[in-house]
Parts: C-alpha cells; sequence; structure tokens
C-alpha cells in the first residue's frame, strides 16, 4: 500500500539541542524563565518562613544538644522529677496514694514506650513488641501491669506499702534499662 506522502523522520540530536540552547528560543522564553524563577523564590521564601516561624528546627537542634551534651535523652529531667513525685506518694502512709503511684507508674511507663515509638492500644501489646533482649524483666512487667488492672478494677484490692515498693521497683527497672532514668 502506497501512502500518497512520504514522511521521513531524521532526528538529528545536535540540531534539537543548537536550536534548545539557541539566542532565539531564550530570548522568546525569558519571560516563562523570569516567571518560574519568581514563583520558586516566593516558594522558597515561604517555606524559610514557615519553618521560622513554628520553631521546629530550633526545637529539634535544642533537643540534640541536650542529648548530646548530656549524655542522656531529651526530657528525662522532667521524666526524673514526675518519678520522684510518684515515689513520693509511698510516704504518705495511705493506700489510696499507692494506688494511686502504682497506677501513675504505669501510665508513665505506657507514655514512654509510645514515644519510643512502640505502637499499640494497650500497654500488654506494646509489651508484645519487646523482648527479653531490650527489657530483662519484661515477665515482671506483665505481672506488675495485670496488677495494676486488679487494682483500678477491683475497688476492694489491698495493697500494701511492701508490695507497692516491689512494683515500684519493677517499673524503676525498666525506666532505666530503658535508659530513660539515670543510674
Amino acid at each position: 500500500m502506497n501512502l500518497p506522502f512520504n514522511i521521513k523522520i531524521n532526528i538529528d540530536f545536535n540540531s534539537i539541542f543548537s536550536y534548545i540552547t539557541s539566542l532565539h528560543l531564550q530570548e522568546r522564553l525569558i519571560y516563562v524563565q523570569l516567571a518560574f524563577m519568581v514563583i520558586s523564590m516566593i516558594l522558597v521564601g515561604l517555606v524559610i518562613f514557615t519553618l521560622s516561624k513554628t520553631h521546629y528546627l530550633q526545637w529539634l537542634f535544642i533537643q540534640d544538644m541536650v542529648q548530646f551534651f548530656t549524655m542522656r535523652p531529651f526530657g528525662a529531667k522532667k521524666i526524673t522529677k514526675q518519678w520522684n513525685k510518684i515515689l513520693e506518694y509511698l510516704d504518705s502512709g495511705s493506700e489510696s496514694e499507692y494506688k494511686l503511684a502504682v497506677i501513675e507508674a504505669d501510665d508513665m511507663f505506657d507514655e514512654s514506650l509510645k514515644k519510643m515509638g512502640y505502637t499499640g492500644e494497650t500497654l500488654e501489646e506494646k509489651l508484645g513488641k519487646l523482648t527479653s533482649a531490650t527489657l530483662p524483666n519484661i515477665k515482671q512487667l506483665y505481672e506488675t501491669h495485670q496488677l495494676r488492672n486488679n487494682i483500678v478494677h477491683d475497688p476492694d484490692y489491698r495493697l500494701t506499702l511492701d508490695e507497692a515498693r516491689k512494683i515500684l521497683d519493677v517499673y524503676d527497672q525498666a525506666f532505666r534499662d530503658l535508659q530513660i532514668l539515670g543510674e
């Protein structure tokens, strides 16, 4: 079958490149180039402005510097203060304060695991993602968490000072193993 026209396609990359870089085309596209450069500068300026107003980079820099110079995780001072407050509940002599100490220690441990990136709806799910290499006392943590659940769900549950101390010692060891609390 013969077509009434004959098409020859001859692609010469040198001629295409010379056309793209030719002064004639560059003069015609100068306004498009300028428009894109202005838009790019505006967008870069907007990103820089947004980052400077959110203090996100400053916050990350401060966190890194604190961790580097103190050789402890950022926020460790706050966690230590919170832990000491929990331990003060044991000095009250009140069973309800002992229960509160256990509940808050469990919540603090759950929150710490969450901040460390362990996912799960409950503490038991988060503990399931840990190994005995990460936390040598993981079985004790399951037991103390179960005791915490008994305290929360059974209003008649009795907790002595010695039991509360043992439970908090398990959490204390876990915090130290995870390097959340200092030695």
